[in-house]
């Protein structure tokens, strides 16, 4: 790099990293982006694949009427799609008789009324809400999956209570990752460029890169918690209270998988179906996302984990065998493998977004502390009640350069 001396070195081009970034570049600051993958966005990546943008990491602008990126993604021109979401409407009946649809929804709902009465006391496994001997509770830890990424054995009740929601989710079109991506146009940014070590020990702090040395007055973070419980970036002195706290928020997993489909007509857009309601282990369909002649799976926790082992062939074959089950045998020749991220496996993430073990709710609160009002951490996990959502790391991610203005003498925009 030309130039390695910065008033702000921001670690992470996800969420959180580019909007802290936009922030403080419009604000002033000679800030520098630096991100390890060969382009922006972290988490949230939109690939071009079989003529479509499509969203391998998110996809759903959750919360939608309250979610900044859904501003951000019109000041680009980009399209959103306020089209109900297939989880809203009932699924294909076929498999799943309307009348079991809705015993589902009721058991699903008195799953959540018993999370948020249990969180008026100590903190335990969601596992333990489950009502014994639930022909439902397959389903129910399957459905968990996609929200948390993890199985209910390793969810703290107080953090899943915490989590808020509007029930409002739409779509962008051009894709999630693109509207990320693109918010950071015209911010100084080094690619390609993974962080080995922060020594904050001495006046200026000391950034240790694959590309050289750099140096700032202050760092953002915003690394996931994966990287930083692995201590993949070294600090100096050594801060064992974020690494704690990142181990109590691992990362969860969910990946897609995304199938063309012949005679994608005979199916509505947006409908789908579920694998199987007897069991966690299973994925869920949607039906011609945007219209396309595709189906956009869902796979989480340990079914995803177990499938990641065999790559992209072992979810499709997965997606194959529940889908002839459901449709028909013939149905395997009208499908085909387009794209997938298994998240994983990304040495920059591990993982998909964080949730907290039982007992360890109050680490999110840890994490996002300022170091000295020179070290300041952005990201979902250290977002109180936004976790595991791009809203939420962007939400941290402006916390954090406010804090880091503030800290400054600087009155933030």
């Amino acid at each position: 790099m030309a130039d390695s001396d910065y008033e702000t070195v921001i670690v992470g081009g996800g969420a959180a990293g580019v909007a802290a970034a936009r922030y403080l570049h419009d604000a002033g600051v000679r800030c520098l982006l630096v991100e390890a993958r060969n382009r922006l966005g972290g988490r949230a990546w939109t690939a071009s694949r079989a003529g479509f943008p499509l969203d391998l990491g998110c996809g759903w602008l959750h919360s939608a009427d309250r979610n900044s990126w859904v501003a951000i993604a019109e000041r680009q021109g980009r399209t959103v799609d306020r089209t109900l979401p297939p989880w809203s409407r009932p699924a294909l009946q076929d498999s799943f008789p309307i009348a079991e649809q809705h015993e589902f929804s009721v058991a699903m709902s008195a799953f959540f009324e018993r999370v948020g009465i249990a969180a008026a006391g100590p903190d335990r496994a969601a596992v333990d809400l489950l009502e014994p001997g639930s022909r439902w509770n397959g389903m129910i830890r399957a459905i968990n999956t996609y929200i948390s990424g993890e199985e209910l054995e390793r969810i703290s009740v107080h953090d899943l209570e915490y989590y808020e929601d509007s029930n409002v989710n739409w779509r962008v079109i051009e894709g999630y990752g693109t509207v990320v991506a693109t918010h950071a146009a015209g911010v100084p940014l080094a690619l390609d460029c993974p962080v080995t070590a922060i020594d904050h020990s001495g006046a200026r702090i000391k950034i240790g890169t694959a590309q050289g040395m750099l140096t700032a007055e202050q760092v953002i973070v915003t690394l996931p918690t994966a990287l930083l419980a692995e201590e993949a970036v070294t600090f100096s002195p050594a801060l064992p209270d974020k690494v704690e706290a990142a181990r109590g928020l691992p990362l969860g997993l969910a990946d897609k998988l995304f199938m063309s489909l012949d005679g994608a007509e005979e199916f509505e857009a947006g409908s789908r179906v579920i694998g199987r309601t007897d069991r966690a282990a299973t994925a869920t369909y949607h039906f011609r996302p945007f219209g396309r002649p595709m189906i956009e799976a869902y796979f989480g926790g340990d079914n995803a984990r177990a499938l990641e082992q065999g790559g992209e062939q072992a979810f499709f074959d997965f997606a194959v065998t529940e889908l002839t089950g459901l449709i028909g045998s013939g149905f395997a020749r009208r499908l085909a493998p387009i794209a997938g991220h298994w998240w994983g496996a990304d040495p920059f993430a591990r993982g998909s977004y964080s949730s907290a073990l039982p007992g360890q709710a109050g680490c999110r609160a840890i994490l996002a502390m300022p170091v000295d009002d020179r070290l300041f951490f952005a990201g979902e996990a250290c977002s109180p009640h936004d976790f595991s959502t791009a809203h939420g790391a962007l939400l941290s991610g402006l916390e954090a350069a406010e804090h880091l203005l503030g800290a400054r003498g600087r009155h933030p925009r």
